[in-house]
Parts: C-alpha cells; sequence; structure tokens
C-alpha cells in the first residue's frame, strides 16, 4: 500500500466523524506519519477532543487520556514505584503517557512543574524515573489540547514545550452544511464510541519508515535552512526557529509529498506546511493577543515569500 493510499484510508475514517475537515486532517495525518506530536489549539466545543479521540479509534493502538488540572503532579503522568507489602519489594506503576496515542486533555490547565514531565518523554522517547530509563511505546503520539483564549486558571506552555509539537493547529467552526450533519447524527452516544479501527501500528510504523524514506535534494534542504534564517534575522522576531523546527518543516514536508503521491521534496511542499511547523515555534515582537497565532502564521507566510525559490538552474 502507498502512504497516498493508506492517509486516503484514514482520512476517509476520521471524517465519518470530524465533517468538513479534510484539509485539516491531512495535516494530522502529515504529523502522524513524520512521527510528530500535535497540538489543537481552538476555543472550547470546536472537536479537538474528538479529533483526538478519532483518530484513536482509527488506529487499533494503546490509547490513554491525561485531564490536565493544576492539581495533576508528573508522577500522576509517568508513573511511581511503590511499596508492595505483599512482594515486599518496590514495584513500578506506568502512567499513561506509556501508550501508542496519548491525549493530553487541556494540556495548559496543568502547572509548567507538571508540563515539563512531558518534555524527556516527547523528544527522546523516554522517561526517566527514580534514575531508570523507560522507553515509550512504538509509535508514540502525543495528541494535545489546549483552549487560547480562556486565561483564569491556565499556565502558558513554555517554548521548549512548544518546540516539541510537529504542529499546532485550530479546527475553526464547521461550515453550515456540515453543522447540520452534525446535529442530524448527534445522540445519547457519541458516534466516536462505533467508531471501527481501520489500522494498526504495524502499519503506520511502515508508512512512517516510507514517508521518511521521501527524497529530500540538497537545494530544497538549502531551501529549508534559508527560512530558518530568515526567521532569526527578521526585526519582527525576538526568537525565530530552532534546529528542531527545521527538522520538523522537513519531515512535514516529506510527509505532504508522500500523501500527494510523490516520493520528493518540492517548495511548495515547504511552503505549504511552513505556517503549521514554524509559527507556534517563533516569539513575534507582536502583542499578545486572541489573533496572535494567526498573526505568526501571516508573518511566516511573509517571510517565505521573500526567501528565494530553488530552481533546476540553481
Amino acid at each position: 500500500m502507498t502512504v497516498q493510499a493508506y492517509a486516503a484510508k484514514l482520512r476517509e475514517n476520521i471524517s465519518r466523524i470530524i465533517k468538513g475537515k479534510d484539509d485539516k486532517l491531512d495535516l494530522v495525518i502529515m504529523a502522524i506519519l513524520s512521527g510528530g506530536h500535535i497540538l489543537l489549539d481552538d476555543v472550547p466545543g470546536t472537536g479537538k477532543t474528538v479529533l483526538a479521540k478519532s483518530i484513536a479509534k482509527s488506529i487499533a493502538a494503546d490509547f490513554s487520556r491525561i485531564q490536565f488540572t493544576p492539581d495533576l503532579l508528573p508522577s500522576d503522568i509517568t508513573g511511581i514505584h511503590f511499596f508492595n507489602m505483599k512482594q515486599q519489594e518496590f514495584v513500578f506503576r506506568s502512567g499513561p503517557i506509556f501508550a501508542n496515542i496519548v491525549l493530553a486533555d487541556e494540556i495548559n490547565r496543568a502547572t509548567p512543574r507538571t508540563q515539563s514531565a512531558l518534555l524527556e518523554c516527547m523528544e527522546e522517547k523516554q522517561a526517566t524515573i527514580d534514575g531508570e530509563k523507560l522507553a515509550m511505546k512504538t509509535p508514540f503520539i502525543v495528541l494535545a489540547t489546549q483552549n487560547p483564549i480562556e486565561t483564569a486558571g491556565t499556565f502558558p506552555l513554555p517554548e521548549a514545550q512548544l518546540d516539541r509539537f510537529m504542529i499546532r493547529l485550530s479546527l475553526g467552526y464547521s461550515d453550515r452544511a456540515s453543522e447540520i450533519e452534525i446535529l442530524t447524527n448527534s445522540k445519547a452516544v457519541h458516534p466516536v464510541e462505533s467508531l471501527a479501527p481501520v489500522t494498526d501500528a504495524a502499519e503506520l510504523a511502515e508508512m512512517t519508515a516510507k514517508t521518511e524514506a521521501v527524497t529530500v535534494n540538497e537545494a530544497v534542504l538549502g531551501y529549508i535552512a534559508d527560512i530558518g534564517t530568515a526567521t532569526r534575522s527578521g526585526g519582527e522576531i525576538k526568537l525565530g526557529l530552532s534546529t528542531r523546527g527545521l527538522i520538523a518543516l522537513k519531515k512535514m514536508s516529506q510527509a505532504r509529498a508522500a500523501l500527494r503521491g510523490r516520493d520528493f521534496v518540492t517548495p511548495d511542499d515547504v511552503k505549504f506546511v511552513a505556517p503549521y511547523v514554524c509559527a507556534h515555534r517563533i516569539i513575534s515582537r507582536v502583542s499578545s493577543s486572541a489573533n496572535a497565532n494567526a498573526a505568526k502564521e501571516r508573518l511566516i507566510e511573509r517571510l517565505i515569500s521573500e526567501v528565494p525559490v530553488p530552481t533546476e538552474q540553481l
């Protein structure tokens, strides 16, 4: 099976629940095929949690949900060693982070101390607990949600945490036709509960390997590097893209090419995914507001438009 056919199968299944959002579903699937984590940043009631659950249901893999609250502790996420009186020894009880797909719901409601428990897990695919390194499952994907409007009782994610998300995505409201269909199908038992899996962890790992094999020639690699330089030298940006961000940009570009049925990346692939990969990683000099993310996306698009595009002559 090709990556394009695999993505179509996954998209079709998820779209049974998430209506009228095929373009956003493609971005989520690209991030999954890139082995990256996803931050769903939107107002309440737009389907963030439903999307995360639909993805988990579509992939026959271990799934866990962590409801982030101010009193959540790091050990509630990673797990603890406790003394088993019956066995007369310390036993490790693993936390919900040890799953293939982890839904970190309302991630910005937990304290920075608890948020930081995810840093090692998301980047290094391991957790160090009482000096012991424990590997995450493969694949390992964190789907986090947060509400950008409400600030009471929330703790903004630090730059180090944001940098570990492959993409930041806002679903937005559905169009009129999609909302009518959603209203028609609304029942006491949510339709997502009846969603059947169409793939498994082994097949996902195979498609991820195929995505990683998509060719990125030297000219396109140089183009990606030039975009990184542009974000670091612009007067409107205080903090530009990290090297991790450029790697994420390359991987997402490979995934976009694979979804289009190609085995090579073009500059258009890079341009398309850049706002979703780059905007949440930069710190701009504009004041914080509800529209700050959209402003960052427009800034990234403008900066990219000024970077010379590689041609065959180059």
